[in-house]
């Protein structure tokens, strides 16, 4: 007897749509939030330095325990308490993959990263969801609300959001710690942009997780790096859901190498995007049809009279791409660009004036 194979595939499997992301390229990159400027070079020959003075046909480090105690030393957490990944997303899989199976609950915000709803639906369990505001900030009032009735297993809160750039405030984030009795997992892909870290909350809040990313204001996306952090008997457990080796060595050295210089070579590289982000803000505001969202990351989403699509489609006939986000709940007349260097900025506000004329 024959059978279809897809058959064998979870119906919730099957009725998603795969995370992905259109192939299209240009020259001015605008599309996935990535630091415009290359690792700098002394952090790539640092780096390589250190590679060349070792076997490539040995396995990196089970544990990165050298990288563990560099994150705990940036991040002021202890080295029990951190765990380093394949990126950020991978860790997000990770503690997915302990806490959720059918009957348990995900609550997100929304419009937000997608793969939240994404590996929770994969895995089993039901997602829950709080629009934010009219102003694209967080309705922490909406959100309690929502954890004092559906009591949900995980919280995942992206602060600052993707793709709105909005932060929750740290009072907030305690009542909203206070109300839950599950995890509540904050990522911070983006904190460096926010001049706001909600890991001193982790000394008084258990059940808090804090995600990070190497690949935006470290410029290492290219390298998929990113470290979790939490209590350390909860670090344990996610570890059983890690992949052994699953961060190679070239990965691991650079991200060791990227902390000994972060305060040199990156953290001059942030401060100007903060600028840039608040420049460009101010530009695009001047734009009729334009109303750019106020961000605290390198990225904000922008209201757009005309189309976006349209704007997506005319940015790219001009060599610049952005991310056509009018799909996500509550944003079908936004598009969202990547803060870039000071000329693909320029580039950027040029092309939308003509675009907008």
């Amino acid at each position: 007897m024959s059978m279809n194979i897809i058959d064998s595939i979870k119906d919730s499997v099957r009725s998603l749509r795969a995370y992905t992301l259109a192939p299209d390229r240009a020259s001015v990159k605008l599309n996935q939030n990535e630091n415009p400027w290359d690792a700098p070079l002394a952090i790539k020959q640092e780096t390589l330095k250190r590679l060349d003075a070792r076997a490539w046909s040995r396995y990196p480090d089970f544990a990165p325990i050298e990288l563990h105690k560099r994150l705990a030393e940036f991040s002021g957490w202890f080295p029990e308490g951190v765990i380093a990944g394949n990126g950020s997303n991978e860790l997000i899989q990770a503690l997915l993959v302990i806490t959720i199976a059918a009957g348990k609950r995900v609550l997100i915000n929304e419009p937000t990263f997608a793969l939240y709803r994404q590996i929770t639906t994969v895995l089993g369990g039901e997602v829950l969801s709080v629009p934010l505001n009219g102003a694209l900030s967080f309705d922490t009032r909406s959100l309690l609300a929502a954890i004092k009735s559906s009591a949900p297993n995980v919280v995942i809160i992206c602060s600052p959001n993707n793709p709105t750039g909005c932060v929750m405030e740290l009072s907030d984030l305690v009542s909203v710690l206070e109300e839950t009795r599950g995890l509540v997992v904050v990522d911070e892909a983006y904190f460096e942009f926010s001049g706001q870290t909600v890991v001193p909350l982790l000394r008084q809040h258990t059940n808090l997780v804090v995600l990070r990313t190497f690949s935006k204001a470290m410029a290492l996306a290219g390298l998929r790096v990113g470290y979790l952090l939490a209590a350390p008997e909860l670090v344990r457990e996610v570890a059983k859901a890690v992949l052994p080796y699953n961060l190679n060595f070239v990965s691991q050295t650079a991200a060791e190498v990227s902390l000994e210089m972060y305060e040199a070579a990156l953290r001059p590289l942030v401060q100007t995007m903060i600028r840039e982000r608040e420049r460009l803000h101010g530009e695009l505001s001047n734009i009729k049809g334009l109303s750019p969202v106020p961000s605290r990351a390198n990225f904000m989403v922008v209201r757009s009279a005309l189309e976006p699509k349209k704007v997506f489609a005319g940015l790219l006939q001009q060599d610049i791409l952005i991310r056509d986000v009018s799909g996500y709940p509550m944003l079908s007349e936004y598009f969202r660009v990547s803060v870039g260097t000071p000329r693909e900025n320029d580039l950027l506000v040029k092309a939308l004036k003509e675009i907008l004329r």
